[in-house]
């Protein structure tokens, strides 16, 4: 088959946007990569770009409307521009999207972005990354799909079913970004934990190849480097997978289980496949294997028919958990779910004072945490961003507290082994160890 005749002229400008998830910005390289493999150079800030890509997120109707308001942006910065729309909100609502100034093409199913980006001369598409740009750590996407029906979510709509790449392509892909100098990979996916559920074949064969087998053969790549989960649901934390992990010496002992509420009623309502009780069973076990683990979570706030008995639950929970890290977000009804048609939705006020208290409780989880690592030996992935000391280095440590100790921009992109010594605004302060074998 002739190739196709390219849409752009020669030396192209591109420009890639991303909005959303760690999936997104993983699928957002892999575009870029495949763009540069062909030629395509990202356009400077001043330059206009031949052709714009706009990575879409559609959680929240805020997420729909700011990508409704780049892609005008794009078409007025960049005249003649041709604009590439993929991603969640182009899967919900393509017809929406095509009509905006100066989109070409719009992609509901990331499946097909290889086709149509043959139209632009990009006829190689690569089976994985081999750098993360802009970040210190690298996401690696194992998973697509969610087969769940929590009655708020809109996810299962547009990423529909279950689609887990290959083992031996996943393991490929750690073994080029740990080559090219990560030290930290973290595994995504938007259900993580159900990657291998829909069989996929294993290495030699082995059907089912799940989650747990993944990361202990991942653990096995040679290197100084770490590997890090996303996230979670408390469901998939069984025998099998903590068994497994237990050996994992890579493995970060941190792990985002998402609750969205304390409180069963609202649980049920949500549909969620746990209640609170069994919820923190599992932080429980994770607990017997893991030494000083660290948690984060999601909670929604403001839940239709959230009572202020519901609410206080909900702050018990977290409590009880000793989250060290929380995402609130306040309830956003998304069209064609089942919560947005629910009836008894809680007034903004309210809503704001419950994120309010509950981000205060954050504060003192977190400084409790904090508090509980004093004297530790921590692994800390120093990254580019200042910290407040002038001397000083900023960074993540194994258990995804930010750690602040003397060190210089020679540090930057490095595992350095502190001693945690003082809670500070950023997290902890340490002094600096001599080596990175600790966690």
């Amino acid at each position: 088959m002739p190739t196709p005749t390219p849409d752009v002229r020669l030396d192209p400008t591109c420009r890639l946007v991303t909005m959303g998830c760690k999936v997104n910005q993983y699928e957002t390289q892999l575009v870029k990569e495949a763009l540069q493999r062909h030629g395509y150079r990202e356009a400077a800030d001043d330059e206009p770009a031949a052709l714009c890509v706009v990575n879409t997120c559609t959680v929240t109707g805020e997420a729909d409307s700011k990508a409704r308001q780049i892609i005008r942006q794009l078409a007025k910065r960049n005249p003649g521009t041709k604009t590439v729309v993929f991603g969640c909100y182009a899967a919900r609502e393509p017809q929406t999207l095509a009509q905006l100034p100066g989109v070409i093409a719009v992609v509901p199913d990331n499946r097909e972005l290889p086709d149509v980006m043959q139209r632009f001369g990009v006829c190689d598409w690569p089976t994985g990354i081999s750098r993360f740009d802009g970040h210190r750590r690298a996401f690696v996407k194992v998973q697509d799909g969610c087969i769940l029906n929590c009655t708020y979510c809109i996810i299962p709509r547009v990423r529909p079913g279950l689609r887990s790449r290959t083992p031996d392509e996943i393991i490929d892909e750690v073994r080029r970004l740990v080559a090219n100098g990560y030290k930290e990979i973290i595994l995504t996916g938007i259900h993580l934990g159900h990657f291998g559920v829909e069989a996929t074949r294993g290495r030699s064969g082995r059907t089912p190849y799940r989650l747990w087998h993944l990361i202990g053969d991942l653990d096995r790549i040679p290197g100084d480097w770490r590997l890090r989960l996303s996230s979670l649901e408390a469901a998939e934390v069984g025998p099998d997978f903590l068994a497994a992990v237990t050996d994992c010496s890579r493995l970060c002992p941190h792990f985002h289980l998402c609750l969205q509420s304390g409180s069963d009623a609202v649980l049920a309502r949500m549909k969620r496949r746990y209640r609170i009780g069994r919820f923190l069973e599992k932080l429980d076990m994770i607990r017997g294997v893991f030494d000083q683990p660290a948690f984060s979570t999601d909670v929604i706030v403001g839940f239709p028919g959230e009572t202020d008995a519901d609410f206080q639950q909900t702050l018990d929970a977290c409590d009880s958990a000793g989250f060290m890290k929380m995402h609130v977000f306040p309830f956003s009804p998304r069209r064609d779910t089942p919560a947005a048609e629910f009836s008894d939705s809680v007034p903004a006020e309210i809503r704001k004072q419950r994120i309010g208290r509950l981000t205060e409780l954050e504060r003192q989880l977190a400084g409790r945490y904090h508090q509980s690592l004093l004297g530790r030996r921590l692994a800390v992935l120093v990254e580019a961003r200042p910290a407040r000391r002038a001397g000083w280095v900023l960074g993540t440590a194994c258990r995804y507290v930010p750690v602040e100790f003397p060190g210089s921009i020679t540090d930057v992109g490095r595992l350095i082994d502190v001693t945690a010594q003082a809670v500070s605004d950023e997290g902890l302060s340490a002094e600096r160890g001599e080596s990175s074998a600790c966690c």
